[in-house]
């Protein structure tokens, strides 16, 4: 059963400031997720459950939930600004 994703309105916000051509790679990218949350993803060291993945200059930061079968995506930015308020 394939996993759900749920985009935060801080992510949604991110994603829109991006270039549209650059949009559309990433969101292909974590469509892929709903499969394999955890294929070609990094754990984000000193959390529990934050994940990230890249996607070119950019990456993708969230959170799995196994039991509810969710992924919840928290921010899309730029690499140098990515890690800056997590």
């Amino acid at each position: 059963m394939p996993y759900k994703i749920l985009i935060e309105k801080k992510a949604e916000k991110d994603l829109e400031k991006i270039p549209k051509e650059l949009q559309i790679k990433i969101i292909s990218k974590i469509l892929e997720l709903k499969d394999s949350p955890k294929l070609n993803a990094r754990k984000i060291s000193g959390s529990n459950n934050y994940y990230r993945i890249r996607i070119g200059d950019y990456r993708a930061v969230y959170e799995i939930n196994n039991k509810r079968r969710e992924i919840v995506l928290f921010i899309i930015r730029h690499r140098n600004k990515v890690y800056r308020k997590l």
